[in-house]
């Protein structure tokens, strides 16, 4: 595995997010959710650079190539004022998966939001037969929590997913 790093998108980049994620075989069949716009991820770049206080994406590299992205977004477990927690997603190009460039990547997010926010929790979701992700998650510090029935609608059906999480180290 060549180093992994963390920075904000750059123009460019979002052509190969588009050309990579937004078909069938790049989304891969966990990640497919059908066809979307580009124009409004690139109108929020052209806005904030897909950075802010609500959530973010960076561009995942190993050396000088683009491997993929990082995504968090708020959630809560109540009143968000007091209990929201930071919700992540990643996307790993295909040349670059079974490599630990995801759990890597994940790893490092975790670090990021912590460092940056005053986030608790960071949580992520994935589905139940995701097995390669959920071992990246478990790699990347997150702890197993629990099953949500039928969460997931994908390739016109529900799909259970499972919550992990990891909390700040006080």
């Amino acid at each position: 595995m060549s180093l992994v790093t963390l920075r904000p998108v750059l123009a460019g980049d979002l052509a190969i997010f588009e050309e990579e994620f937004d078909t069938p075989v790049g989304a891969g069949h966990y990640q497919w959710f059908g066809h979307r716009a580009a124009v409004r991820e690139r109108r929020a770049f052209a806005d904030t650079g897909l950075l802010s206080e609500d959530g973010g994406t960076l561009t995942v590299r190993t050396g000088d190539d683009v491997a993929g992205r990082v995504d968090w977004f708020k959630g809560s477990w109540g009143p968000p004022v007091t209990s929201w927690c930071w919700s992540i997603g990643i996307r790993i190009r295909p040349a670059h998966q079974g490599r630990g460039v995801g759990t890597e990547a994940q790893r490092q997010l975790v670090d990021y939001l912590f460092q940056h926010t005053r986030a608790h929790r960071v949580q992520a979701f994935t589905d139940i037969a995701n097995h390669a992700e959920q071992r990246a998650l478990e790699k990347a510090g997150f702890q197993r929590e629990g099953v949500i029935r039928e969460a997931q609608w994908r390739g016109g059906q529900w799909h259970d997913q499972i919550v992990f999480s990891v909390l700040r180290r006080t």
